[in-house]
């Protein structure tokens, strides 16, 4: 009973731990009330710069990626116990984040600034959207689930934690990923684009649209012909059908947790 008290307490505070570097990463982003954001700082010289936050990202996309791939998980489960894989993979991201805004370096340079007020706002809420979104997507399948907390509770009253059935509900019938596309609004849409938000911006992009590929190379291994046609079915990241057909025609099984 020890084992799974102190595997739910642990569940719990990498969660705990996560929603903090979630909302602290809003501000980060969007230069709002955070001790320290992407621009704030003394400006270090550009090829400085550069080199470290091209190794704060690479680390967070390697981390983000390697520890999601079913290979690692097999391996890791013999380290760790198989109820706590999900809390520490989301705890090793939280810590990846939060080491990238410690050691994030500002960079100086404006590569664009909206004057207009209207234009201003209206960026600031679509980046407000884009978070918004982010957290619903997460929500639509199972936040609980994808974050660990699912796996802990059911091992702390002695059930079996199955897999989850595979859903395509509402968002996810017009876009494969809806997360991701939450994503890519909040890092793009802002009224004043540095180099480093530059920076970020474009290699976070680069490195959703390489996940993406190893996600669903994981997916189709796993619902095999069933996720082939949701594919064929439903656009990838913008709700724009050229020919495709319905994603409620698809029925794949089971949820697959990949990044």
């Amino acid at each position: 009973m020890f084992t799974r008290i102190a595997t739910f307490i642990y569940g719990v505070l990498c969660y705990l731990i996560f929603f903090g570097t979630f909302l602290y990463a809003a501000g980060f982003v969007g230069n709002l009330i955070v001790p320290k954001s992407i621009d704030s700082g003394v400006p270090a010289p550009i090829g400085e710069g550069l080199l470290i936050n091209a190794g704060l990202l690479a680390l967070f996309a390697l981390q983000h990626s390697i520890m999601a791939r079913p290979w690692f998980k097999r391996v890791w489960t013999r380290v760790i116990p198989e109820q706590a894989e999900r809390s520490t993979y989301v705890l090793f991201s939280s810590l990846a984040l939060i080491v990238l805004f410690w050691q994030w370096r500002p960079m100086g340079g404006v590569v664009w600034r909206v004057e207009s007020q209207a234009f201003s706002i209206a960026l600031y809420s679509v980046c407000a959207m884009g978070w918004l979104l982010v957290l619903i997507s997460t929500f639509l399948l199972n936040h609980f689930d994808l974050f660990g907390l699912r796996q802990v509770y059911l091992f702390l009253i002695g059930k079996k934690c199955t897999p989850l059935v595979f859903r395509t509900p509402i968002l996810y019938q017009h876009v494969r990923h809806p997360l991701y596309l939450g994503w890519l609004l909040a890092f793009w849409s802002t009224p004043v684009m540095t180099a480093p938000h530059l920076v970020f911006s474009i290699a976070t992009t680069a490195y959703i649209f390489m996940a993406i590929q190893f996600e669903e190379k994981d997916l189709t291994d796993f619902h095999g012909e069933s996720y082939r046609r949701y594919k064929k079915s439903v656009p990838m990241i913008l709700p724009l059908k050229f020919g495709k057909g319905k994603a409620s025609e698809l029925t794949p099984e089971r949820e697959a947790k990949s990044a």
